[in-house]
């Protein structure tokens, strides 16, 4: 954070977002489009957008072979004889941009991912295509056949992790037939993010995600509107991502409306109530555990005892400014929901901390990571086979 600008920090403290070591100034996302995304498309939109994966690149003779084959077949495609050479071009081209770069890649094994990976080095974010469902490259083992080859999926993010880089996985929801499971081998494997397409799932499937794993999380598909964004950042997403709409007025404007959301309240993912369909975040906002609701049955299916959950966020809140509340509840505006809902009891405490609303938010956004950072510390690993 020392060597960032005075923008960078003001990007850091409206929204938090860090990807590989770098700040990402606003949770808005160029998704991979084959023969379209590059950094002349990037650069173009650079404004209004925080980071994007440029692809889908092809990396070793197998898959460029069969790049060729769909490019002519009339599919577009991304072709050149050297593969390192293009994609240090591309990443040669976004430096200083302000863009969080990624590459999108399909390899037809574990070492041509490590291999480009070793070449290129780790100022950029590596994502590794399980996403593409081209019969060409599925029937090389690549695309969406990685999300039914599990073994194979987690070879290729751990050799990348050997390289010392930082590990996106493009998903396609709903093809294993559990994403809750596909999430902690991911995040087990060492990937740092997953970038979900949703399909016709909706938030619905990206909240079991967020509640299986710690990673970071970019949502996908129909993504066309501020509404739409919140719809999915109230559910457990980091970040969201456009592809055919990543068009500059559309960017503009979900990237103003994020910002002001960001600046007003304080948290501008934060999740809903865990009583209105909230993910694991959402603990942040819930009392102590004294009655029949949500929050009962939650805890027994994340293995948390009332307790424990009780223990973990005293120890968070101590000595900040959202331990004490002597007007609350339960004596602790940790225990209390979030600003959006009237309550003049949490009203007085908060003016008595001295916080304003948007404080009082970003206090919980940091107590909810304190919270999950607890519970996914203590998650057993889980059997690829």
């Amino acid at each position: 954070m020392a060597n960032i600008g005075r923008s960078m920090i003001e990007y850091y403290e409206r929204c938090g977002l860090i990807v590989n070591d770098q700040v990402v100034k606003t949770p808005v996302v160029i998704a991979s489009m084959a023969g379209v995304t590059d950094a002349a498309y990037v650069l173009a939109r650079k404004e209004h957008i925080g980071a994007a994966f440029i692809g889908g690149y092809s990396i070793d003779e197998e898959t460029m072979a069969a790049s060729r084959s769909m490019a002519a077949e009339g599919r577009a495609e991304f072709l050149y004889d050297d593969p390192v050479a293009e994609l240090k071009a591309q990443v040669a081209a976004l430096q200083g941009s302000g863009v969080v770069l990624g590459l999108n890649l399909r390899g037809s094994s574990p070492a041509s991912y490590a291999a480009i990976a070793g070449e290129i080095g780790d100022s950029v974010v590596y994502e590794v295509d399980a996403h593409c469902r081209q019969p060409a490259m599925t029937a090389l083992g690549c695309g969406e056949a990685l999300l039914r080859d599990a073994h194979r999926l987690m070879e290729t993010v751990r050799a990348l992790k050997a390289e010392g880089v930082t590990v996106s996985v493009k998903v396609r929801a709903g093809v294993t037939g559990d994403d809750r499971r596909l999430a902690r081998l991911l995040w087990k494997a060492g990937a740092d993010i997953i970038h979900v397409d949703l399909m016709d799932f909706g938030y619905a499937r990206l909240r079991q995600i967020r509640n299986a794993c710690p990673l970071t999380l970019i949502a996908n598909n129909s993504i066309t509107s501020f509404d739409s964004a919140m719809e999915m950042f109230a559910h457990g997403a980091d970040m969201v991502s456009m592809a055919r709409r990543s068009d500059e007025r559309t960017l503009a404007g979900i990237d103003a409306a994020i910002q002001r959301k960001a600046e007003e309240s304080g948290w501008y993912n934060a999740p809903k109530q865990l009583c209105r369909g909230g993910d694991i975040r959402s603990l942040a906002f819930c009392c102590m555990p004294v009655k029949h609701c949500p929050l009962l049955p939650f805890l027994e299916s994340i293995g948390l005892s009332r307790e424990d959950y009780m223990r973990i966020k005293r120890e968070a809140v101590d000595g900040t400014p959202i331990e004490g509340g002597k007007t609350t509840c339960f004596g602790s505006l940790a225990f209390c929901c979030k600003s959006s809902s009237p309550c003049m009891l949490r009203e007085i405490s908060v003016k008595a901390a001295g916080l304003s609303g948007p404080e009082y938010m970003r206090e919980k956004r940091r107590l909810a990571g304190e919270i999950m950072e607890r519970v996914f510390d203590g998650v057993p690993g889980e059997d690829e086979n």
